[in-house]
């Protein structure tokens, strides 16, 4: 398995599964979503905070893979990486089943940063991504 920046782990529960018994494809995405959440709290940052300082972070694309289904029960473990790209920070972020680490979504999002309602060059980013050295 490559190397992450982040990684943690959980279980799909039944209420995520649609009637096929697999997960339904919007929770992957809430899946990517909470790891980057986790990932920022790992930073000493979290978006509440960030919202009262007048800075949000906001998806701008995703790009999701379906590469193998969890059903209910399925241990998995959530992976990311973070790059910038321009005004960007761009995660690539991986679900792997357990324990057979098999590859079940690739993702890339997008995401951009607004300080007091305008969009900014990203330097916000360069400073979270100075304390994943």
């Amino acid at each position: 398995m490559k190397k992450y920046l982040y990684t943690w782990e959980d279980q799909v529960r039944d209420y995520e599964c649609d009637l096929q018994g697999v997960v339904n494809n919007a929770n992957y995405q809430h899946y990517m979503e909470h790891t980057r959440h986790r990932f920022l709290e790992s930073l000493g940052e979290n978006f509440a905070r960030m919202h009262d300082e007048g800075r949000d972070a906001f998806v701008s694309r995703v790009e999701i893979q379906f590469k193998h289904s969890l059903r209910s029960g399925d241990r998995f473990r959530s992976c990311l990486n973070a790059r910038r790209e321009g005004v960007k920070l761009v995660f690539e972020q991986d679900i792997y089943r357990l324990p057979d680490e098999t590859l079940a979504v690739r993702g890339v999002v997008d995401t951009v940063l607004v300080e007091q309602g305008r969009l900014t060059r990203g330097e916000y980013f360069d400073r979270l991504l100075e304390k994943t050295k």
